[in-house]
């Protein structure tokens, strides 16, 4: 019989998925950079294979739109994805009082899990580097490796309900909610927008793997922002949000503040997000009433989002002095005040007047990039150091490295968005200007050519990014090849060398 004690769990799994992450963060993160170079010195690349006699063989596969779907592809359902992917399988056998290893068949599935997720990734890389794309934002597999995510995501879910159903603990933790919701969430809206009919199975016409939307025109737009949206609601917001549940308690040692308003946080959420969507078609051919819709359910989700953000901010309460000593705290602590800073930008932004102005500028992926980076990417990070010496039992390596890290990714941070906001709303104010007779006073070459000092920025801060998260793997990997090894599980502050 298997004991409840910490170091029985089995964390073969979250292992694999922990180094998947940061696998996927790496490249994702240097593609991010590569392209963010490419806006302001667009013949970066294409010189560089140049001076090594490659242009002809692999300059279409190294533009800007080949690589912006990998980054983004990469980041997301790469990094992020692994990352939730990791700490469900440390924290559900954790808060449920259960080994995976107690289940010979759970254990299969998780490991399928993992190398079926590896492959998919890779037949996704392959296919879009190759331009073989749906042409959807977070949609862009076609239909053959539609199918293969469904089967990922189904070995998920049947390794979620199996650990609950064989569960010591009968009360569900908070944390647990919000992966269900995940779980749920994606599988529902990925079903509904990659509906689509394989052109070369139904006619004969067209590539085997190609297929068209079971919708079309403004139907299509509208169910494409349904689930693109609730994407990110579901993998960078649920998601998170739960690892925070989790990972600042155990890591400070302070209970959450109040779970009546993680309750209200949550059903908030669920109820408030799925209709938030058409903000993204606001001035577009769709009725009036989505585009209404989506403004006012975005304004309403300031609610929710600052409800989950202050608890946890109030579970802090009396123990500040964490935030100075406690590096991982300090990476939750800003995590969550970047989630507070972007659940607000981008209600402002899906008010109409504003949304006519930052519509299609550089201020849209500012807003996405400071959530993105400073809210998912600390989240995911800290709960991976926190995980790393309780799954290896070895020290973390260097309380320093994390330091200098944490400071280096969030003045990245700074100097990414506060460009993008100062280039957007240039974008934004140029493409309006008139003369006293209607007529467009400034050219898009103009507008395009006053940007680059700002491009020039983002992709500095990118650099420095990119610079912390390999300071992050040299960390976790000295510390699982190197760290000194513990008699015992830390309590609540992970232990450190200077």
């Amino acid at each position: 019989m298997h004991t409840t004690d910490a170091l029985s769990y089995d964390y073969s799994v979250a292992k694999c998925f922990l180094f998947a992450a940061i696998l996927f963060g790496i490249v994702g993160m240097l593609l991010g950079v590569v392209i963010a170079f490419q806006m302001f010195l667009p013949n970066l690349v294409s010189g560089f294979l140049g001076l090594l006699g490659l242009e002809s063989a692999l300059g279409e596969y190294l533009t800007f739109g080949r690589l912006r779907i990998l980054h983004t592809s990469g980041v997301i359902f790469g990094f992020m994805l692994s990352g939730i992917f990791a700490t469900w399988y440390y924290v559900g056998q954790r808060v449920l009082k259960v080994s995976m290893s107690e289940s010979p068949f759970l254990m299969v599935i998780g490991k399928l899990h993992f190398w079926l997720y590896m492959i998919l990734m890779t037949l996704a890389v392959v296919s879009l580097f190759l331009g073989i794309s749906g042409g959807k934002e977070y949609a862009e597999l076609q239909w053959p490796l539609d199918i293969l995510v469904v089967v990922v995501w189904v070995l998920w879910g049947v390794g979620i309900f199996g650990l609950i159903g064989i569960r010591r603990e009968k009360a569900l933790y908070i944390s647990l909610w919000y992966y269900i919701a995940v779980f749920l969430g994606i599988a529902m809206l990925y079903l509904f927008n990659n509906m689509a009919i394989p052109t070369a199975l139904v006619s004969g016409y067209g590539k085997w793997y190609h297929a068209v939307s079971m919708y079309s025109g403004a139907n299509d737009a509208m169910v494409q922002w349904w689930y693109g949206h609730n994407a990110v609601a579901f993998v960078f917001t649920v998601g998170i949000i739960a690892q925070l549940y989790y990972f600042l308690p155990k890591e400070s040692g302070q209970a959450v503040y109040s779970y009546k308003l993680s309750l209200f946080s949550f059903w908030g959420l669920m109820f408030i997000y799925l209709w938030a969507g058409g903000h993204h078609l606001i001035y577009q051919a769709v009725p009036d009433w989505v585009q209404t819709m989506g403004s006012i359910f975005s304004v309403i989700l300031i609610l929710p989002s600052w409800g989950s953000a202050i608890n946890i901010l109030l579970t802090m309460k009396g123990e500040w002095g964490q935030v100075k000593s406690n590096v991982l705290v300090k990476f939750m602590i800003l995590a969550s005040t970047f989630y507070m800073f972007s659940t607000l930008e981008g209600p402002i932004l899906s008010v109409k007047s504003v949304n006519a102005l930052a519509h299609f500028t550089d201020w849209i992926p500012g807003h996405v990039h400071d959530g993105t980076l400073g809210w998912v990417g600390f989240m995911t990070m800290a709960s991976l150091y926190h995980m790393i010496p309780r799954m290896f039992k070895r020290e973390l390596h260097s309380k320093k490295l994390m330091e200098t890290q944490l400071w280096l990714q969030t003045l990245g941070i700074v100097l990414f968005f506060t460009s993008m906001w100062v280039a957007g709303i240039t974008q934004g104010m140029m493409w309006r200007a008139t003369d006293e007779f209607g007529v467009l006073t400034h050219s898009f070459v103009d507008t395009s050519t006053v940007l680059m000092p700002y491009y020039a920025i983002r992709a500095v801060g990118g650099t420095l990014y990119l610079l912390g998260f390999f300071l992050f793997a040299y960390n976790i990997i000295k510390t699982v090849r190197g760290g000194r090894v513990l008699d015992k599980e830390p309590q609540n502050a992970s232990p450190v060398a200077a």
